[in-house]
């Protein structure tokens, strides 16, 4: 069942800076609600043929259904970045690139098997790993697969993730050429010192001049991803990088906090654990991020993303249109992901699925003649209720009790008569408002909108050691 479309809310002036106090107290581990339940909740007993019953059901709704995003996982990368957390594999033998797209190709058959071919699609992101692992024929190659398999809607958000280190303004013009009209640079720190630690040594002139030829070439939103609690970062350095983006200004930005979990991650282990920022210091850089970057004119999105006033983005936010899944935050409606690739992670209905997360394990799958779902999750009635409530909460900063019981045909308050309490403190604080009729997030706790979805989360407080930093 579907939330009705709220009202928007009137646009708020966004606070040039936050309590440092503040932002120290929510430092902690939570969540970043790309799903909910979150996908540390899958279970193997959700496999391949519960996949395949929800790309049936899809087909079965006909003209009913929305149009797809599709996402595409290109895991290999040429040199390993030590913060690296995603599904990757470090690799110079090129010739895996075209091996992997055979099998993409024998998954794509089984997935349009199942949906019906020239099913609509609207959004479509290539990530990684590198996707620009793969060199110009191989992309124009993959291009040419989803496009005779899928139905793209013209005009349709088409993006990639772009390592500055393995394109110049070449291969830029080529992905223009295949359809992309989005970039997202990954830079994380132009700190030479920082770049050092990390393993990603990229020249700053390097991203200035791939920035300007992207824009000669008439890409509509580039992207620029950075990284705050690095080893070697310091309030200086950090503050020199934060110039530099002000003097870049790509249309958005995205700044994550580090999460240190070498226990997890390999890659992390690399790193050294004493030249980390303290807990101080990186609160005083988030800070410093949002006076810097609200002060030279960027709108804070929600969940450390920001963007310019005209992008697309930030006018969802400002009309309440914002929509939030396994990419982050988006403007398209709440819909199907089609996941495709090792560990690619979608959603069809009220279901969550997952594929093979090693390369050898997926590969055996489709050789079987298998989708290589698996695991995932079939969402639960108090699943997509919550999942409401949280979405609501990230996305348009309000919840109205009415119209989320009426759509989920329960009494709100008395579903949540724990949670409510547990907003006290919240409240208290000046982070929300709660009324009889609603909850709504303030100015000031939209920047610690994690903190609130969190109170709506049945999972997460048995498993926070497993997730990012709040802050």
């Amino acid at each position: 069942m579907n939330l009705p479309a709220l009202a928007p809310q009137p646009t708020q002036a966004v606070p040039a800076t936050l309590p440092i106090e503040l932002l120290r107290q929510f430092d902690v581990p939570g969540p970043r609600y790309t799903s909910y339940p979150t996908a540390d909740r899958f279970v193997e007993a959700f496999g391949a043929d519960d996949y395949a019953q929800a790309l049936q059901r899809r087909r079965a709704s006909g003209a009913q259904a929305p149009p797809l995003s599709l996402y595409v996982h290109i895991p290999f990368c040429e040199s390993l970045c030590y913060y690296c957390a995603c599904n990757k594999i470090v690799t110079r033998h090129r010739e895996r690139g075209r091996q992997y797209l055979a099998y993409l190709a024998r998954e794509v058959e089984l997935q349009v098997a199942q949906l019906g071919h020239s099913t609509t699609v609207a959004q479509l992101h290539l990530g990684g790993g590198s996707p620009t692992f793969l060199d110009d024929a191989e992309l124009g190659e993959l291009m040419v697969m989803l496009y005779r398999s899928f139905a793209f809607v013209p005009g349709g958000e088409r993006s990639i993730e772009i390592d500055p280190r393995t394109v110049d303004a070449r291969r830029l013009a080529n992905l223009f050429a295949l359809g992309f009209n989005r970039l997202s640079f990954g830079v994380q720190d132009f700190d030479p010192a920082v770049q050092q630690a990390v393993h990603r040594i990229q020249p700053a002139s390097q991203v200035f001049a791939l920035m300007a030829s992207a824009r000669a070439l008439g890409f509509e939103s580039i992207n620029v991803d950075l990284i705050y609690g690095l080893p070697r970062q310091n309030d200086a350095s950090f503050d020199r990088t934060l110039s530099q983006i002000r003097d870049l200004r790509p249309d958005r930005i995205a700044l994550y906090a580090y999460a240190h979990l070498p226990e997890r991650f390999k890659p992390q282990r690399r790193i050294a654990a004493d030249e980390l920022p303290d807990a101080a210091a990186r609160v005083r850089m988030l800070a410093a991020a949002i006076a810097q970057l609200t002060e030279a004119g960027y709108v804070y999105i929600g969940m450390d993303h920001f963007a310019l006033p005209d992008d697309p983005l930030a006018v969802a936010k400002r009309e309440g249109r914002l929509h939030r899944d396994f990419q982050g935050y988006g403007v398209r409606p709440e819909g199907d992901l089609l996941a495709l690739g090792v560990s690619g992670i979608g959603r069809v209905g009220d279901t969550y699925s997952q594929n093979a997360k090693t390369l050898e394990d997926y590969c055996d799958h489709l050789d079987q003649g298998r989708l290589p779902v698996v695991r995932g999750l079939a969402l639960s009635r108090d699943d997509l209720l919550r999942r409401a409530v949280i979405m609501a909460l990230m996305c348009r900063g309000r919840v109205d009790f009415n119209a989320m019981g009426e759509a989920h045909a329960v009494d709100f308050r008395r579903c949540f008569t724990t949670e409510f309490a547990a907003l006290g403190p919240l409240v208290a604080q000046g982070l929300v408002r709660l009324s009889d009729h609603d909850l709504a997030v303030t100015e000031q706790g939209w920047f610690l909108v994690r903190a609130v979805a969190m109170v709506f989360d049945r999972h997460c407080h048995a498993n926070r050691a497993r997730f990012s930093r709040v802050v």
